[in-house]
Parts: structure tokens; sequence; C-alpha cells
């Protein structure tokens, strides 16, 4: 880029009261991350980064935009908004490390680009899903609107991300709850290849606002001064007043979605219109009109960026390339928990198991007045389940909180409510609605601390099973869709002792947990259980019977169908082993008594191709192949939906075939 002429601005600049200064500050804030961009392009030809996602001409939107917040205010950027990141004062040196994938960038080697947050920083990265951000926002300025913190959340999307549901959903929450955020969308013309007239039928994205009741406006992102001038004002007004604001910056994309799918696409007229309102190259001349800056001051200045460039370059070249360390590569996937167990008193009453939950539940937002519970239909009317019956009397409408039918923003939520240092308990209706948040709940929750080290101090409650007549959509039971995730933990009790101790638990861990509740348990099983608060350790099995002939191995409902064909045949002499908590997995309570037994068979409710079982058995081949005395033996539903019909669902489920599986395994 040249540095500045004496040719007109094609933008017209208010500059308010603004001080010479502070207009001056601007142009370096744009300036900068332009020439770091241009640097960057050369190096992607040189191979010596992996990807590049420009954001060359629209630099004035996240200069402007982070330069009229607070230093403490979350942003949540995406990869055009490198300005973000320099505005904040970011090390450059962990920049460009970040970018070459070594060890002092954000994310030590485990993400590219953009992908990362900080939280000294108070910046909050995306992932490649964009949608969830929008619904971190929400999160994050729910905790600020809980402690009264007069702050302002910016996230940012673009023309394309809009076409998401999770915008809908997260400006939906947004609205209904008076939340303050900024919704930055940039319209920068494309959305990879297809134009704004294929993302959306509106003249303006602005125009969307009316719909969720909320305040918008249309901001010209080439022109730093407005934006700047316009995001100040109305983060002044937020703050006093908290509510959602939708922003529109009519931009331009200068170069392709990333460098390598180039710009062919665009009509050359369009893009030399959009070039000659380049914010960098106008406002360097607006400068110069109003005797601000001057041709020699400008290359002084480029001069003096460029030296910072190269030192910082050099220090993150002269850095080696990170290595692998397996140890240090599991460590990371979980924030370390150190479980300090806290016993219960005598007292004890008989109660089921949904009482138990409820407990638990009820306890811990006694032990934590940062706790926050999020779902349909919670607060007055006790949940469907009436798990949080009376929560709202006692803890009040702003920590029970009934949400709109939006699982995947209020489960991005959580992670925001987290990321602000707070804890999160959402309830799944029903276990199978997690489908709708599946996104967030796989690529937001369970990876961000391995990638940057923020972790997601949420439970989400899963009343699942089959069993009730409920029919394919009201019955599942997928945990095997979260044990294959790395940086999740699955708990699954099977009573109500277990049940209340282990969601103390899930709530104390800062990691996320899925914490699955059998419906047709609820109310058919009693236990006793302690009146005050205990928690129990995760990653321990429950052994609830003994013997020498073989071991069974289940959680959930098939324990009871196990327990209940032990009762009727008093001559099978079995371990009966409770997992109790999915992941992590008690594999040393599991290969202790096969080896005693020689036998095993495991036992689950999911459809058996692809589930829990399969992993058991195979870790139980891999490590007690010479102790046993026959094959491995699986027992689960039916390869089908849940059925509603009562013989159906009866045919389906997995009680008699484990019965016949059992016997034919005793007798081999």
């Amino acid at each position: 880029m040249n540095s500045v002429s004496s040719k007109k601005t094609r933008i017209t600049y208010h500059r308010r009261d603004l001080s010479d200064k502070e207009l001056l500050r601007l142009y370096q804030k744009m300036l900068l991350p332009r020439m770091i961009e241009e640097k960057m392009l050369v190096l992607l030809r040189q191979g010596k980064i992996s990807k590049w996602f420009s954001g060359i001409g629209q630099e004035a939107i996240s200069v402007g935009v982070s330069s009229a917040l607070e230093k403490d205010e979350y942003i949540l950027p995406m990869h055009r908004n490198l300005g973000v990141f320099t505005s904040r004062g970011v090390p450059l040196h962990r920049l460009f490390s970040q970018w070459q994938g070594k060890a002092s960038g954000f994310t030590q080697g485990r993400d590219r680009s953009f992908h990362f947050g900080t939280q000294e920083f108070r910046i909050v990265g995306m992932i490649s899903h964009l949608g969830p951000q929008m619904g971190v926002a929400d999160g994050i300025a729910l905790a600020h609107k809980l402690r009264k913190a007069k702050k302002v959340t910016a996230v940012f999307t673009g023309e394309g991300g809009t076409s998401e549901g999770d915008f809908h959903e997260a400006l939906n929450v947004a609205s209904v709850w008076d939340l303050p955020v900024l919704f930055c969308v940039e319209n920068n013309g494309y959305g990879l290849s297809t134009p704004v007239a294929e993302q959306f039928k509106c003249e303006h994205l602005a125009d969307k606002g009316t719909g969720y009741g909320m305040e918008s406006h249309i901001i010209d992102g080439n022109n730093i001064l407005e934006v700047y001038t316009k995001v100040s004002e109305i983060a002044e007004d937020i703050r006093e007043n908290p509510r959602p604001v939708l922003l529109e910056f009519k931009t331009f994309r200068m170069r392709g979605h990333e460098e390598a799918s180039g710009t062919k696409y665009v009509p050359a007229e369009l893009m030399e219109r959009w070039a000659a309102r380049d914010p960098i190259e106008n406002y360097g001349q607006f400068l110069v009109e109003e005797s601000i800056l001057s041709g020699e001051k400008d290359k002084h200045i480029r001069r003096q960026m460029s030296e910072t460039i190269r030192e910082n370059l050099q220090l993150a070249f002269d850095e080696p390339p990170v290595t692998f360390d397996e140890e240090k590569e599991l460590n990371a996937v979980y924030r370390k928990f150190e479980f300090r167990e806290i016993s219960s008193g005598s007292k004890r009453n008989n109660i089921r198991f949904v009482d138990a939950v409820s407990q638990g539940l009820e306890q811990s937002m006694e032990r934590f007045d940062d706790l926050v519970i999020m779902g349909q239909d919670i607060a007055e009317y006790g949940g469907v389940f009436k798990i949080t019956d009376g929560f709202t009397e006692k803890f009040g409408r702003e920590r029970v909180r009934n949400t709109p039918i939006c699982e995947s923003a209020i489960v991005s939520a959580a992670m925001g409510l987290s990321v602000n240092g707070m804890k999160a308990v959402v309830e799944m209706q029903f276990a199978d609605f997690v489908s709708t948040g599946f996104n967030p709940v796989v690529n937001y929750l369970a990876k961000t601390h391995y990638r940057w080290g923020q972790h997601a101090d949420v439970v989400i409650r899963m009343p699942c099973g089959a069993g009730v007549g409920a029919g394919p959509f009201h019955s599942q039971t997928n945990e095997a869709w979260f044990t294959k995730t790395p940086g999740l933990k699955v708990v699954y009790p099977a009573y109500p002792y277990d049940a209340k101790g282990l969601l103390a638990t899930a709530i104390e861990d800062p990691n996320p947990v899925l914490f699955f509740e059998h419906k047709a348990l609820y109310r058919s099983i009693y236990q006793e259980v302690p009146e005050d608060y205990y928690n129990l350790p995760f990653g321990k099995a429950a052994v609830l019977q003994q013997g020498n002939d073989v071991t069974i191995i289940s959680y959930g409902m098939g324990v009871h169908w196990a327990r209940e064909t032990l009762d009727e045949d008093r001559t099978i002499s079995a371990d009966l082993i409770d997992l109790r908590t999915l992941q992590p997995l008690d594999v040393e309570t599991i290969l202790a008594s096969v080896r005693k037994t020689g036998k095993a068979i495991i036992l689950q409710e999911d459809t058996l191709f692809g589930g829990l079982a399969s992993d058991i058995s195979a870790i139980i081949v891999e490590n007690c192949f010479e102790f046993l005395d026959a094959p491995v033996q699986r027992a689960g539903s039916l390869e089908t939906p849940v059925p509603f019909a009562g013989a159906l669902e009866a045919g389906f489920l997995p009680k008699q075939r484990f019965k016949t599986a059992l016997h034919r395994l005793l007798a081999y």
C-alpha cells in the first residue's frame, strides 16, 4: 500500500470533538493490521504460513468497534478482524507464532488462524462453524447483567453467517432477555462466492432487527470516524440501558474468502468502486487535509511499524517447531479438577430418583451463588418432570431461566457464562432434543480447553430412555454421541443415591458434563438418600453384586434389568458392575472382575452397533484375552428407531435378548 498523496477523499468524515491525537491514533490502529496482512500475504506465497483470511478493506470496522469498547469488555471476532487483536495490544510475536503453529501461539499449535481466545485481552475467538459465538456473546452479556456490571459485549459475524439458525436463536434470546450485546454484521458483499442477493431477501440486514424487536443501525464500515463515534455512543447508552443492538456495517471484501479462492467471480466495476473507498487511504487523505498527517510523517510511522513487524516475525521464526508430547496433549483436553470428597450426614430419607436429582440441583444452587439454570419451562412450571418445581420462589427468575425453544443458543450461552466466570446447568427437556444443539456441545464445549485453555463449566441434564411409550423422538438414550467426543464427561446413574452425589460433582467440575437421567427411573426407583449435600467421584464404578461365574457390566436402566434377571435365577454367580460414569470409565474395575470370572457380558439400552458396549468389549479382549473362557457378549436394543406401541417397544429393548445371551454365555 502506498503512503498518503494529495488526491481527494471519496469518504466524508466528521471529526466531531475528537482531538488530533485521537484522530491520528485511529489511523495508526488501522495501518498496523493492514501492514501485517500485506506481510502475511508474502509469507503465504513463500509457504511460511498455511492459510490466510484477508480483512483488507475492512479495518475500520475492527478498529472502530474495539476502540469504542472498554478494555475489559469482551469482543468475539472472526477471521477478518485482525484489527481487534492489534487494537487490544495482543503481542505480535504471539500472533505470528499462532499462525505458524508454534508453542508461543495461543493454541500451542493445536489450532490455526484466529481460532483462539485470550482472557488477558478479553477476546473470545471463533470456530469454523461460525454461529455458536453469537450465543456465547449472549452468555457473557448475561453474566454481566446478573452481576449488574455496566458492560457491553461485541460479537462479529458476516452477512453469510446471518443465514445460520444460530443467528436467529442468539438474537432472539438477547432480545427476550435484554442482553447488552452488539451484534456486528460485516456485510462485505460475498459469503465465499455467494453474493448477498443469494443470502437474504430484505434490502438491508439491519431490517432483520425489527423482527426481533431490536434496535438496529446501518453504518458505513469503511468510515473509521462513523464507526468509532456511532459505536461509542451506542455502547455508552447500552451500559446504562442494557439491550441488544444490531449493527450492519456496509463494506466489501477486497480479496478472496481465503487466498486460494481468488475474486474472479466479483465484477471488475464493483471491485474498482470499493477500491476507491479504501478506509485507510481515504482516512489518510482526510488527515492530510486536516494538517494532522504529512507524507513524511506517514513514512516515519510506516518505517516504525515495518520494523516492529520484522522484529516480532523474527521472534516467531526463531522459535522451534512444536514437538509431540502424548501426556501433555492428553492433559490439555480437560481442565484439571481435584475432587474433594464431601461426606454426607447420617440422616437419610427414602426418596425417588426424581427427588434425588431435584435435591442435588437445589443444594448446588445454594452452594454456588454463580450457578444459573436454563431450560424450557423450568421456571414457574418446574420443568416437564418437575425437577425445578419451586426453584423460582427460592432462587428467582434471574437464576432459574425459562428459555425460548433454541437449544443451540442456550448451550452456547452456557459457554458464555463460563467464559465470564459463572456456572451453568442446561436442561434438555428430552435428551433427544440435544440434536438441535449438537454443534456447540461437540465443537465448542468439548474443544475449547484443548484449543486455548478456556474451560466450559457447563452441565447438560439429559432426561432419556425408552420404556414409557414415548416413541422415536422422546425415548433415545444417546450417550454414545458424546462418549466419542474428547473433552466431554458423561455420567449415567442408575440409583437415586448416585444421581444426587454425581450431579453435585458434575456441577463442581469445571469441565462440560452430559448428565443422563432415565425418565422411567424418575418415579419408579426409591432409595435411602442423605438429606444434606454430598458428592461422589467420577470414574468409579459400583460393584452391586459379587460372584465367580460371569461379569455383567451395565449402566442406567440396564442395571435394573440385570438385577431382575439375577433375582429370577439365584443360581447365577455374577459380578454386577454399575458403571455410573461412562467418561471417565472405570476400566480397572472391569478388568479385575473379568480376570476373576473369565466371562463378560455388557448390557446397554442404546442400539447395539457403535455403542459403549463395543468399546468395553474391545478393552476386555485387548487386556484380558488370556483370561477369557468365552467370547465377550453384548446386548443392546434393536437397530431401529425407538417405536411407540408397547409390544414394539418391548421387542426393541434388549431385556429379553440379554437373558438369552447371558444363559448362552454361562453354558459356553
